[in-house]
């Protein structure tokens, strides 16, 4: 009898471990190692997206609107060396603004004009950083582009209270490190006028009998100017009625009406005879002595040459004076019954 062992056979136990999940921060870093430039174009289209508006179109918007809130002091201004084609010009401004942003506006040409016309001459104005306060000084020779229109301003200066003075440009604008831009400069400037010159007077007068290389009657006049300006009129000729009359012609010579009060000497041809026969006769209105004048001017010169601009300032205006010449006379020995 034969025992038989039993066999077996081992085989091999197989198990397969259950994956273990990556977490979601591992995940991220895997995608972002991966994918980074298609992230890196997408955050450059995105920056672009946001950052080009702001440039070109937010800035430039920003950069207008403070211009336009911008203000323009006109503080001084100074006219010398009159030509009938040009003058020179010495200017001190102030700006006011209320902005956050001290943009740099550099030097740009300028277009002068009588607020609603056509411009007399083209100004340089210099680099300035725009800020609350700050002065713009400049000082340079004007052509005049159009003398007929500076004539137009000159007579609206000579005429009101107040004149409004135009100044467009399209000067460069630059805010820190932002690209320059182009803006519109277009200011009104009112400034104070000579009104007519009112408050004029003569201050005193007398009357040469005979008269002394044919001036018959000197004297001295206060001339105000309200304005900020000076204004070299030179040789100004006057024209004196009487009863609307002509009876002589005075002139102040080498004028320069600078702010405030102006005593000026005056000299003046005059026909006396005319006036002695006025006041000796029976019909004669100025029992007095007072006689009232009407003053026009017809003519300014500097340096031998016509200024017809400011001869047209003159001519707009009539100025009423009356003068005590009954008086005058007997002070230079005529004794009149009146």
């Amino acid at each position: 009898m034969s025992t038989t062992k039993p066999s077996f056979v081992e085989e091999e136990s197989s198990v397969t471990p259950t994956p273990t999940k990556k977490s979601f921060g591992a995940r991220l870093a895997a995608h972002f190692k991966k994918w980074w430039w298609v992230h890196l174009i997408i955050f450059i289209a995105c920056f672009l997206i946001i950052l080009l508006p702001v440039v070109y179109v937010a800035y430039p918007k920003i950069a207008q609107d403070a211009v336009n809130d911008s203000t323009l002091d006109i503080r001084e201004m100074i006219i010398s060396d009159p030509t009938p084609e040009s003058f020179h010009l010495e200017q001190r401004q102030v700006l006011g603004s209320d902005s956050p942003y001290h943009p740099k506006i550099y030097k740009f040409n300028s277009a002068v004009s009588l607020a609603g016309a056509d411009p007399f001459a083209y100004v340089e104005v210099p680099e300035v950083k725009s800020k609350d306060g700050v002065e713009i000084h400049f000082e340079q020779k004007v052509d005049l582009t159009d003398a007929s229109a500076f004539g137009d301003y000159t007579t609206a200066v000579m005429l009101n209270e107040e004149v409004s003075l135009n100044i467009y440009g399209r000067p460069d604008l630059k805010q820190g490190g932002l690209p320059k831009v182009t803006v519109d400069y277009n200011k009104t400037v009112v400034m104070k006028g000579l009104n007519q010159l009112k408050g004029f007077e003569v201050a005193e007068f007398s009357i040469m009998f005979p008269p002394v290389n044919g001036y018959g009657m000197n004297g001295t006049v206060i001339i105000p100017n309200a304005s900020v300006m000076t204004i070299p009129m030179g040789n100004v000729t006057l024209k004196l009625e009487l009863d609307g009359r002509p009876v002589g012609t005075t002139y102040l010579n080498n004028l320069v009406l600078k702010p405030g009060n102006n005593t000026v000497p005056m000299m003046g041809k005059v026909d006396q005879g005319a006036i002695i026969t006025l006041l000796t006769s029976d019909t004669n209105p100025y029992k007095d002595g007072v006689l009232p004048f009407d003053i026009t001017g017809t003519a300014t010169s500097y340096n031998g040459k016509e200024l017809p601009y400011f001869t047209k300032a003159l001519a707009a205006i009539t100025l009423h004076v009356k003068l005590d010449v009954g008086a005058a006379l007997a002070k230079a020995g005529i004794k009149l019954t009146l």
